[in-house]
């Protein structure tokens, strides 16, 4: 697991971009949740990070396809390909990606 930033520096519901081992990956912090999908959308090449959270998931901006913070998987057009989603732990104010830890 690697130190992706702190908790108090993601904001609820806003997409939060880092990069770990060369994969760029975006953090969204929901409720008491935070969730880490590769920021790139499967449909335009796109980061997601860019787009916004919206009650179907994180909305890339370009096409509108929606992916789910969980699976990845897209909740909406034109996007038919999931997102990796990657395994996330919280230590105290440390939020830890594992970039190399798919979930999906």
């Amino acid at each position: 697991m690697l130190r992706a930033c702190s908790l108090a520096d993601l904001e609820d519901g806003k997409p939060f971009p880092v990069e770990l081992a060369d994969t760029p990956i975006v953090l969204v912090r929901k409720g008491d949740e935070v969730h880490a999908l590769r920021d790139e959308c499967t449909h335009a090449e796109i980061a997601l990070a860019e787009g916004e959270l919206t009650r179907k998931g994180l909305e890339c901006w370009l096409h509108g396809s929606c992916f789910d913070l969980r699976t990845g998987a897209p909740s909406s057009p034109p996007a038919t390909e999931p997102v990796a989603v990657y395994a996330v732990t919280v230590a105290g104010d440390d939020v830890l990606v594992d970039p190399d830890n798919r979930t999906n």
